[in-house]
């Protein structure tokens, strides 16, 4: 089986089919970060191109990994670190990487909508969207649907709650769409502030009082306030903002006893979630950043023609 799709841009492209699929090979390659040897030939000879023109931990390093696991050759390139520092534009700077014969364009930009501009000006290449502004992050809904199948046996019918800086996260518009395509029931909670304007148009509830949310939820994701995003005051204060919208102990008393809690990281602890909560034993955290390693490499895999390199 292959993908329906060429490039991995958006949460909306993928059809319940593909996301199987991903998801079924990402398992499958799992098992090579256990191994001693922690590679296999699968995509020698194929050329990754890593372009992150925004800071990346997390999501930088995890296509890094699965490329180089799969035994691809990989190049990154930052824009501190390019001619774009110089006045090149970003098209031209990938022009220019393209014909060093890529074959997939990992794409991470502060500006929504440029992996389609991507996609467009080199359609030989399959494109992955890594982050586009406040817009998408479908790799990373991927990972997270995998981490509540493995911690919950399933997604459909689920209540799955998103909670905090909805409106600046490419995180949970890519989740809310995912995960509904998926059968769970999403619930968003924020402060009003925190909520985009056409919330409504993704069929979510929504709840602006976390206790509320938490008793409703078998899932609960916890986003950080995207402080590099703030031209405004959406919140009085970080202590305000904690001690409302904040995952404490106080808060779990209204928690089901199997609730599963997430993060997409980094997580700023004490702010939006207790270090001991982060750390405790409901918080599959660090289960999504190795899933991140799995489901990149099913991808990679995938574009570059699946069985056909075995």
């Amino acid at each position: 089986m292959t993908l329906s799709v060429k490039h991995i841009l958006s949460a909306r492209d993928l059809t319940k089919k593909d996301v199987d699929l991903i998801l079924q090979n990402a398992r499958a390659l799992k098992e090579i970060s256990y191994r001693p040897i922690k590679k296999v030939p699968t995509l020698r000879g194929k050329q990754v191109l890593l372009c992150f023109f925004e800071d990346s931990t997390r999501t930088r390093l995890s296509f890094d990994i699965a490329a180089k696991r799969l035994s691809a050759d990989t190049a990154v390139i930052t824009k501190s670190g390019s001619s774009m520092a110089k006045g090149e534009t970003i098209l031209d700077t990938i022009k220019n990487l393209a014909a060093m014969q890529a074959d997939i364009i990992v794409i991470r930009h502060k500006e929504a909508g440029v992996p389609w501009e991507v996609a467009k000006a080199f359609p030989q290449i399959s494109v992955i969207n890594a982050g586009d502004g406040m817009h998408e992050h479908p790799t990373q809904a991927l990972l997270d649907l995998m981490t509540i199948q493995d911690a919950k046996g399933g997604v459909a019918g689920l209540n799955v709650t998103i909670a905090g800086d909805i409106f600046h996260s490419r995180v949970a518009r890519s989740n809310m769409i995912l995960l509904k395509k998926m059968g769970a029931k999403v619930h968003v909670c924020a402060p009003k502030t925190f909520l985009p304007a056409d919330i409504d148009k993704y069929g979510v509830a929504v709840h602006t009082r976390l206790e509320n949310a938490v008793k409703a939820s078998d899932v609960l994701m916890m986003l950080r306030i995207q402080m590099e995003r703030q031209d405004g005051f959406f919140f009085p204060s970080a202590r305000e903002y904690s001690k409302y919208f904040g995952l404490t102990r106080e808060i779990m008393k209204f928690a089901k006893r199997d609730l599963v809690i997430m993060h997409p990281g980094p997580v700023n602890r004490g702010l939006e979630i207790e270090p001991e909560i982060a750390d405790g034993g409901q918080s599959v955290i660090l289960d999504q950043v190795e899933n991140g390693v799995a489901v990149r490499m099913a991808l990679l895999y995938l574009l570059c023609g699946g069985k056909e390199h075995e």
